[in-house]
């Protein structure tokens, strides 16, 4: 499952009915269902995953998670979200302790190059495009943003292009920075997105390094890094000063830990031991349908943070 395919799924699903309250979740019931869960990390869920037991209301969901005993969320599509909505569901969180993850801060460029050709006016649509997320951020209590630099310039060399990022990127910062705001750069896999800039948690890592910023730094994606790269907990360990945001996703087939080829209780068990208190994004699909999927992916954390 591909990003944009998060991004319009559970758009579609909640947005409809977001502020109507319909399908609303009764924490009471649920609790019969399943017990509440404390975590060693924070994991975070996305709207869509727990539709069969909140319904299409967002907010209900929201409560849903409080009420499973994860501690954050995070929302790909929230910056496209009715502004009411983003102040709804930014009033759940503070009121059930709910940490707001990731969402998207501009438009990605999955076919052409925006960032790295080093076009002024691509470049001064994404950084208007940052000064909006800013606002974004400010209204549901975001820290950490995601940015993908986008499509590769076939015509250019890769020391070009790797100079047009940074350089977007410093601008970048400087707009954040003022607001203690981080964006978080997402390599992503040749499989599923081929062409883009950038693949690898080394390359991620120079650019962060070049940017010199701290509002400029990594998220390390797992599923996408197990597919690009392999060689997880290396790779975690030597780009670690720069990582600020962790996504999960198991391989093959994007959905929780334990249906895949990842040792997920390893993996999770040495970031822990780093004392990372930052967010693990739950950036993946069910393997299961139904109320007995979503009960699933529940059992697979528990089961992959007992460690």
């Amino acid at each position: 499952m591909k990003r944009r395919d998060f991004i319009q799924k559970n758009l579609i699903a909640s947005t409809a009915v977001g502020l109507t309250g319909v399908g609303a979740y009764a924490s009471k019931n649920v609790a019969n269902e399943v017990l509440k869960n404390t975590f060693q990390l924070n994991y975070a869920p996305h709207i869509g995953m727990f539709k069969n037991h909140a319904g299409n209301d967002p907010i209900a969901e929201l409560e849903f998670m409080a009420d499973q005993g994860f501690t954050a969320f995070e929302d790909n599509g929230m910056k496209q979200r009715p502004l009411a909505l983003q102040e709804q569901m930014a009033k759940t969180m503070g009121k059930r302790n709910l940490q707001m993850g990731v969402f998207v801060a501009h438009e990605i460029y999955w076919k052409e190059p925006n960032l790295t050709n080093g076009d002024e006016t691509l470049r001064e649509k994404f950084l208007s495009e940052i000064k909006a997320s800013v606002e974004v951020a400010k209204r549901v209590n975001a820290k950490w943003m995601t940015v993908v630099p986008g499509h590769l310039d076939l015509r250019l060399s890769m020391g070009y292009q790797t100079a047009n990022v940074v350089e977007s990127l410093k601008r970048a910062s400087a707009i954040l920075e003022p607001h203690g705001l981080i964006m978080v750069l997402e390599p992503l896999n040749f499989r599923d997105h081929p062409g883009l800039f950038l693949t690898e948690s080394p390359q991620a890592h120079e650019v962060c390094k070049a940017v010199d910023s701290p509002s400029c730094k990594i998220l390390f994606d797992i599923y996408h890094q197990q597919i690009q790269e392999g060689n997880l907990i290396p790779n975690i360990d030597a780009c670690w000063e720069e990582i600020a945001y962790f996504q999960i996703g198991d391989n093959p087939g994007r959905n929780e830990p334990t249906t895949g080829e990842i040792n997920y209780k390893n993996v999770f068990k040495h970031i822990h031991s780093k004392g990372f208190d930052g967010i693990m994004g739950m950036e993946h699909g069910n393997s299961g349908e139904g109320k007995e999927g979503e009960l699933a992916v529940i059992e697979a954390y528990k089961k992959s943070d007992a460690f």
